[in-house]
């Protein structure tokens, strides 16, 4: 059927196919959280370029609007959690926000399959490639664009999958354009020959059976240290209320006191004062045991002051950083969340029908020092921070200096009992994957665990209980291909292959 068929089957089929591809977009979500069902991408995806490749560039602009709505709104529903049941924002409103979010980070790729149709050959080969450098296109937009937003990127669904092997390469991104150029081929061979469409289908068999003898060790074993980890579970209404925090803090310090690991690991804001807000003694008594012996201590809080500004911080304390009262290691949080640490221009009447108490605050230093403990060089992110592996590989970009061990502190009580949790583990996972790196993550209800280099989760929690994990983590060194181009170029060199595929792409449209 040509485009123009297709566009003359009127309003019922157009709607009929914004439907389906809506319903196609929320299953595409899905491996993203249940990572066995990895091949389910590839198969969403041929369906998209199958009807894209047959549609003209209007109605492929709105399948893409409808299929990454399905996608980001399947994925990424729990903020109704935090906008409703901890923001108190009316559930209508915060179902219109959800959906509205989700529809706008859509534009990218409408934008992209609309070029696509406009541009596409007619050839199985080219036009595939074609697709997978819009889409990647896109989906650095959506990462990058207005502070960034990679929540539940196509290369997360393959976190189990055959093209894990990939990672330390390509990151996360790269899968992606891998996913969904071998998706597209034999949808789009489809619209050739038959005899294309096979030879396409036993590309992707290739593609699956050879992709994990891309597995190898970039990285070598350092020395190991044994870990505490420390789950709060504070529920998220409960943090900041002022009767609740006299037994939080008390609990908080029985298990500083107690952990056997000779570091300790507390989550983001696991104390929710500034130090000097704790009343007298208090930030001494947390601390007394780190600050003079061979233990030391990695806690999240807030930092800073009316005059110079508040951080999202982690205080790291030890024998080596006590030179003096009050000193300690600090990280501060570099990638600051729209809404819940800063609010963009323009939106303060949203927030103001919120009651969330949101903070202002200041970023931290792009290349952060490493906190160095026990022949470690253990490297802080807070929470959101390890959605954006390029921005970790940068501290990579001094090969000698590189972090051996990543640690997350994170606090996801905000999206309740949801998907979020299983999620922003298996984010870590693929940081790991990437950088080959282990990941120490210490939360507030979820996902307490210790992941290896190879983004295996050695040991956990469960989540939503009060308790600690003890772990033996062993660090690394040695630096992956993601991390030296990543660390020295960011996402720079993906942009081009994008941009040098679409060129191509197009010197093919033109060729006789």
């Amino acid at each position: 059927m040509s485009p123009a068929a297709v566009t003359a089957a009127g309003p019922r089929h157009f709607a009929l196919d914004a439907t389906v591809a809506f319903a196609v977009g929320a299953a595409f979500s899905l491996p993203c959280t249940y990572t066995e069902a990895w091949w389910l991408q590839f198969l969403c995806v041929g369906l998209l370029a199958w009807r894209a490749g047959r549609a003209t560039p209007a109605r492929a602009a709105w399948l893409g609007l409808a299929f990454g709505t399905g996608w980001l709104g399947a994925g990424t529903w729990w903020l109704f959690i935090s906008l409703h049941r901890y923001g108190g924002l009316p559930a209508p409103l915060a179902v219109v926000a959800v959906a509205a979010l989700s529809l706008a980070l859509s534009g990218y790729l409408a934008i992209a399959l609309g070029l696509f149709a406009h541009w596409r050959r007619g050839k199985a080969v080219p036009d595939a490639l074609l697709f997978a450098a819009l889409w990647l296109t896109a989906e650095l937009a959506r990462g990058i664009l207005f502070t960034g937003f990679p929540w539940v990127a196509t290369g997360y669904g393959q976190i189990d999958g055959q093209l894990a092997a990939l990672a330390p390469w390509l990151g996360v991104y790269g899968i992606g354009f891998v996913v969904t150029s071998f998706a597209a081929l034999p949808a789009l061979a489809l619209h050739a020959t038959r005899r294309q469409a096979v030879v396409a289908a036993l590309g992707i068999a290739a593609l699956l059976a050879l992709a994990p003898w891309a597995a190898r060790d970039f990285s070598a074993p350092a020395e190991t240290l044994g870990v505490t980890l420390v789950q709060t579970n504070v529920a998220q209404d409960e943090k900041f209320a002022p009767e609740r925090l006299p037994e939080a803090l008390s609990w908080l310090e029985g298990v500083l006191r107690d952990a056997r690991g000779p570091l300790v690991i507390a989550p983001e804001t696991a104390i929710p004062l500034l130090p000097d807000q704790l009343g007298p003694d208090a930030w001494g008594r947390l601390t007394a045991r780190f600050a003079g012996g061979q233990t030391a201590l990695l806690v999240g809080l807030p930092l800073g002051s009316y005059d110079a500004g508040y951080t999202n911080s982690v205080a790291g304390v030890s024998a080596q950083t006590a030179a003096g009262p009050g000193a300690f290691y600090r990280y501060d949080k570099q990638h600051l969340v729209p809404f819940g640490e800063f609010v963009p221009p323009g939106f303060r009447w949203f927030v103001d029908l919120m009651h969330i108490p949101l903070g202002d605050f200041s970023r931290g230093p792009p290349v952060p020092a490493s906190f160095a403990f026990a022949g470690q060089r253990i490297a802080p992110n807070i929470c959101y921070e390890d959605l954006f592996g390029e921005e970790l590989a940068l501290r990579f970009a001094d090969a000698p200096q590189a972090p051996t061990v990543l640690a997350n502190v994170s606090n996801i009580g905000w999206f309740g009992d949801s998907i979020a949790i299983a999620q922003h583990l298996h984010i870590s996972r693929m940081r790991t994957l990437e950088l080959q790196r282990p990941m120490l993550r210490a939360t507030n209800t979820g996902a307490t665990a210790l992941i290896d280099h190879r983004g295996k989760v050695v040991a956990h929690l469960a989540p939503f209980m009060r308790g600690t994990l003890d772990v033996t983590v062993e660090g690394r060194t040695g630096l992956t291909p993601f991390a030296r181009w990543a660390g020295a170029f960011g996402v720079a060199p993906l942009a081009a292959l994008a941009l040098a595929v679409v060129a191509l792409a197009g010197r093919w449209r033109r060729a006789p």
